[in-house]
C-alpha cells in the first residue's frame, strides 16, 4: 500500500475571501487523511509562509488566483522556482472564468485549475473530491 494513503498531510489554503475559507475549513475538516491547513489572504504571506525553513511544504495548496500583493500566478510561479517546494501539487481555485487565466496557470504550473461553483453542496463536494484525488490517490512525486 503506498505510503501517502496513512500518512496524515498538510494543506496550505491561499484565499483572500473569508466565506471562501470558511466553506473551505469546512469541507477540509470531513477529511480524515489531513493534519493541518495553514491559511494565507494574500500572494505576499503565502511566499513568505512557503520560504519559512521552518516551515515543511505542504502536501497540497489549494490557490486562489485573484489575491491581493501578490497575485496567485506570480505565488504559483514562485512555488515552480523553489527547490523545496517545486514538486507541492497546486490546484487553482477560483472564481475566474477567463481562458487566459487557465492557460497561464498551467503555463505556470498548476497541477490543476478548478472553477469555484456558487452552489454550497457542489462547493463542498469539488473540495472534498480535490482533497481526496490529491492526497489519496496521486503518487506524489516528492
Amino acid at each position: 500500500m503506498l505510503d501517502n494513503l496513512n500518512t496524515p498531510s498538510s494543506i496550505l489554503l491561499v484565499e483572500d475571501n473569508a466565506s471562501d475559507e470558511e466553506m473551505t475549513r469546512r469541507a477540509l475538516k470531513r477529511s480524515t487523511v489531513i493534519r493541518d491547513v495553514a491559511v494565507c489572504r494574500d500572494g505576499e504571506e503565502a511566499i513568505r509562509y512557503l520560504s519559512a525553513p521552518n516551515v515543511e511544504p505542504p502536501s497540497l495548496v489549494l490557490l486562489d488566483l485573484k489575491l491581493p500583493k501578490v497575485g496567485g500566478l506570480e505565488v504559483l510561479e514562485t512555488i515552480r522556482d523553489t527547490d523545496r517546494t517545486k514538486r507541492c501539487p497546486v490546484v487553482v481555485f477560483t472564481s475566474s472564468r477567463e481562458h487566459a487565466d487557465v492557460l497561464g496557470c498551467f503555463e505556470c504550473g498548476a497541477n490543476s485549475f478548478i472553477q469555484k461553483p456558487m452552489d454550497y453542496d457542489q462547493y463542498m463536494d469539488i473540495i472534498a473530491k480535490t482533497v481526496d484525488y490529491w492526497l489519496t490517490v496521486n503518487v506524489p512525486c516528492g
